[in-house]
């Protein structure tokens, strides 16, 4: 780790050091991609953007001051869009092959199993026609009021907050549509976390065809029985209303059973009929309800469904509690979209934006590598490390700098805030109405004052 840190103050003097330039150009030449020696290489355009992000996202006009160098917001753009989309992506894979090592570690296990969690965002983007097209936007808005948007799909190391990779597709697009590629990030016996979106059927038969676990809340329209021998309906025109469509199978202890789950009759939109009907015809599943009580926040009924089905090595408490903090992927997000401005991407084409988002992942994971340094030299869990002081520390670092101890975080486990702002914004109209329409209105209110 400690090389991590070496290297990361090695980029403020000399963008090339930014992972190895010799790794870059070789992904180039692999991706068949051609170019000129230049001050705007492949391997320095790329370290300047990992710059430009860890500075905030700035403007490309700004990029040219933090390097120390002398060309163009355009020649930079020029530069950035000549860099193939696959050079960006190739170097977050890089990165992330370079943590997940960390991912293994003992105390990084629960009960020798890897912890994911995955979940669904958004992000804006700049008011063009390629974009709109691509991405789409927010139902009900007329052409020019409003912003591009697309649907984001993320997947973290539960016990590290290392990302794996995030996915940028139509604003539309449900979360299941990009899990299949989540799955590949996998290996057997890893354990994923993650909404109710994530509990039906087909989802839940992959991860046991794939070897993989889950642990999800029941969805809101499954119906959970814990009555011992209780009836069911198996669904379809059959169906019995009110009736659990799972079959028990087996109690566990309170409010803790195996039942089994069937196979529904009509595939999901993101599936191929083919792996559809390689999909079991049932699968046996553990469902799991508990009380929560939370200091200063009263209590709530939590009800899980999960492929780990032995109790004696998966408590059911220690399954809820998987449940309870699967909302720290919440605060993950929070880091890329608020601390590291990711809200709002710049890039006017497609392409751009893909990169964008490359590199925005590339740059959290160096934070993440930062702070699990920071988290083992301090002796404390890495989230008691403050993912801003340690953004702040890679972007103020000089040669020779020593990566000091970063500030630590309170344990907040049961914080509650109102999703609100306190500063008021100016009270300005919205714009429903196209900018041309607009300045046509302010024009004649002029002729007529």
């Amino acid at each position: 780790m400690a090389s991590i840190s070496h290297a990361l103050a090695r980029i403020k003097q000399n963008p090339t050091c930014l992972l190895d330039r010799s790794s870059i150009l070789k992904v180039c030449e692999e991706l068949e991609h051609h170019w000129r020696e230049r001050e705007l290489a492949p391997a320095t355009t790329l370290a300047l953007f990992v710059q430009q992000i860890i500075h905030g996202n700035v403007p490309c006009s700004e990029v040219r001051h933090i390097a120390g160098k002398s060309f163009t917001a355009s020649a930079y753009c020029q530069a950035r869009s000549r860099l193939p989309l696959g050079v960006c992506q190739a170097m977050l894979m890089k990165v992330v092959e370079a943590a997940m090592p960390a991912t293994h570690q003992p105390r990084h296990l629960w009960h020798g199993h890897r912890l994911f969690h995955v979940d669904g965002s958004t992000f804006s983007m700049p008011d063009t026609d390629e974009l709109r097209g691509v991405f789409g936007g927010p139902t009900g808005q007329k052409p020019g009021c409003g912003f591009p948007a697309a649907h984001l799909l993320v997947l973290f190391s539960a016990q590290t907050g290392l990302l794996l990779d995030g996915w940028g597709s139509r604003l539309n697009t449900g979360d299941m549509s990009q899990i299949e590629e989540a799955h590949r990030h996998l290996s057997a016996g890893d354990v994923l976390i993650g909404d109710d979106t994530f509990s039906n059927y087909v989802h839940l038969a992959l991860l046991l065809q794939e070897n993989l676990h889950g642990v999800f809340p029941v969805h809101h329209l499954r119906i959970v029985d814990f009555t011992s021998h209780r009836p069911f309906s198996c669904g379809g025109k059959t169906a019995i209303k009110g009736l659990p469509r799972s079959r028990w199978i087996k109690r566990l202890g309170k409010e803790d059973q195996l039942v089994e789950y069937f196979k529904p009759k009509e595939k999901p939109a993101w599936m191929s009929q083919q792996q559809f009907d390689a999909l079991a015809q049932s699968i046996v599943v553990r469902e799991i309800r508990r009380k929560v009580c939370r200091p200063g926040l009263g209590s709530v009924t939590l009800t899980i469904v999960t492929t780990l089905l032995d109790p004696a090595v998966y408590p059911a408490l220690e399954l809820i509690e998987l449940r309870v903090r699967r909302w720290d992927v919440e605060t993950n997000i929070g880091h890329l979209k608020t601390t590291m401005k990711m809200d709002v991407l710049h890039c006017k084409t497609e392409a751009g934006v893909r990169k964008e988002l490359a590199i925005f992942c590339l740059v959290y994971n160096l934070v993440r590598m930062v702070m699990l340094e920071a988290a083992h030299r301090q002796e404390v869990p890495v989230d008691r490390i403050s993912f801003a002081d340690a953004l702040k520390r890679i972007r103020h670092m000089r040669r020779g700098d020593v990566l000091p101890a970063l500030m630590l975080v309170p344990l907040r486990r049961n914080r509650i805030e109102p999703r609100c702002k306190k500063r008021r914004p100016k009270q300005y109209d919205l714009m429903n109405k196209p900018r041309d329409e607009l300045r046509n209105e302010l024009k004649r209110q002029l002729k007529t004052a």
